[in-house]
């Protein structure tokens, strides 16, 4: 499953909806930058650069054009090899929203995935940001390479991988899951090549250090919510020096394995389904509340879907649509009815509503740089057998969540790229980092973030008492008004602070 930023739905019409990426295709001169000190540049141009109380001192180099939603957006080159800085380049996709005053600097933010495009997200969390904020950063989204400008292409059947039953009941289901997931990865192979190699999140970290330097910022500031604060602990392992102010919401821990990692996802989510569970019980309105209660009713489509394929538009409903469908509402507490109507309009003979939540949820992302990245940045399980007991044990654990989320990463077990996992990040010589984390956050378990709070040896845990995935943006005033004491004053909260 998807580890994704979605507060009030922002990512998902920030995904979903905007189009500012395409508006970024105009190529800048960026120049070929190696693994040290990405760029060196002249004094300030006056142009909101090096100016004020910021932090910049050197030229912005970027090519910047006017781009749709009031975003400009520009593309720097950078190396596909930090080994390698005078070897084979790609283009980098940005956008930014300029700072409405006083500039400080810019804010890098990134709303997770792996595959969320930044430039679409970058507008979409202006929006919703505080105006001390807005006031004093430009707001920078850069797209994790493999989106955007350099967007890869497996040229595999998405809708067809999750069309098949993730949770085993017998050989056939195994050969299906197997087979559908050999082609993808044969597909990636023959299609991508040797880029597999260098998708991963460290170079994805000094692609953004690369466009700091580029923007003539000494400092960086960051913002990063689910996968996007994985990108976040390597900018502060690679960079601690760099690093002016970073925030991460919705913590993605390094340092576990990639099943383990699946694992805790899983629990969290059966977490959140439980919580729905007793809020539709509780209530006359929910449709699928009487009776046996609402998990009931869930366990009964699935018995039903494992049977035969409810009919549905554009596709009938199966087990692999139903597990992928329940998933997306439970990011979000405002999503539940949703989930509720899916669910028993699936229990009388319709299966349309849990597809398109399923097709929504495929949607949010590309597919095919969430499996490049993961498959990248953790430790899997050398055999795809090895992978689909982990996924019985993951069931154990967690009965409606657990097989789906963990034998969803069969494919790494089938990567032709080698892995090289991430470590657990201590980031030594970093100001504080700001982790906020939600106590019934499904995507990213609260306890994720508490454990990167204390392994950062300048971490400052602050925690969001609530439901849903990530909510830096989201209208808290509590954790919005700590975060910006903190990007712009440079104050950050207490350690173990709260909001309730």
């Amino acid at each position: 499953m998807r580890r994704r930023r979605s507060p009030a739905l922002l990512a998902l019409a920030a995904a979903l909806l905007l189009a500012v990426a395409a508006a970024c295709a105009s190529k800048a001169d960026g120049s070929r930058l190696g693994a040290g000190d990405p760029a060196t540049t002249a004094p300030g141009d006056g142009n909101g650069n090096g100016q004020g109380k910021g932090n910049s001192t050197g030229r912005d180099t970027l090519d910047w054009k006017s781009c749709s939603l009031g975003a400009q957006c520009a593309v720097l080159e950078v190396p596909v090899d930090y080994a390698k800085p005078d070897g084979d380049t790609l283009p980098v996709s940005i956008a930014r929203v300029p700072a409405s005053g006083d500039r400080i600097g810019a804010l890098f933010v990134n709303p997770g995935g792996p595959g969320g495009t930044a430039t679409d997200f970058a507008p979409a969390i202006a929006a919703g940001l505080p105006s001390d904020v807005t006031e004093h950063f430009d707001i920078v989204g850069v797209d994790p390479r493999g989106l955007g400008s350099s967007d890869i292409d497996c040229k595999g059947d998405i809708t067809g991988l999750y069309d098949v039953d993730y949770s085993i009941d017998s050989p056939a289901d195994t050969k299906a899951l197997l087979d559908v997931s050999r082609t993808y990865v044969d597909d990636c192979q023959r299609n991508v090549g040797s880029l597999l190699a260098h998708l991963g999140t460290a170079d994805v970290a000094r692609d953004i250090d690369s466009v700091r330097a580029a923007m003539g910022d000494d400092k960086l500031n960051y913002l990063g919510f689910s996968y996007g604060t994985a990108i976040g602990q390597m900018l502060a392992q690679l960079f601690p020096d760099r690093v002016r102010s970073m925030v991460l919401d919705g913590v993605v821990e390094l340092g576990p394995t990639g099943v383990q990692l699946a694992d805790d996802q899983a629990a969290g989510f059966e977490k959140a389904l439980r919580a729905f569970a007793e809020d539709c019980d509780g209530k006359d309105s929910c449709p699928i509340g009487g009776g046996d209660g609402a998990i009931a009713a869930i366990e009964k489509l699935e018995a039903k879907v494992e049977t035969a394929p409810v009919p549905a538009q554009p596709r009938n409903l199966g087990p692999g649509e139903l597990s992928t469908g329940l998933a997306l509402p439970l990011y979000q507490e405002s999503l539940w009815p949703d989930l509720a109507r899916a669910v028993d309009e699936g229990l009388n003979g319709d299966g349309s509503a849990m597809v398109d939540l399923a097709d929504q949820y495929l949607g949010i992302a590309d597919s095919d740089i969430y499996f490049a990245v993961n498959c990248l940045d953790f430790a899997w399980p050398k055999t795809p057998e090895e992978l689909l007991a982990d996924g019985k044990a993951a069931a154990r654990r967690s009965p409606h969540f657990g097989e789906p989320i963990v034998n969803d990463y069969v494919r790494c077990s089938m990567w032709p790229a080698k892995a090289e996992p991430l470590p657990a990040v201590t980031a030594p010589g970093a100001p504080p980092i700001l982790v906020v984390s939600t106590t019934n956050d499904p995507a990213t378990p609260y306890e994720a973030g508490v454990r990167t709070a204390e392994r950062l040896r300048s971490g400052v845990l602050l925690t969001h008492k609530g439901e849903g995935h990530t909510v830096v943006g989201n209208g808290d005033e509590c954790v919005d008004d700590a975060v910006a004491r903190y990007l712009v004053d440079l104050k950050p909260p207490q350690d173990g602070a709260s909001c309730d």
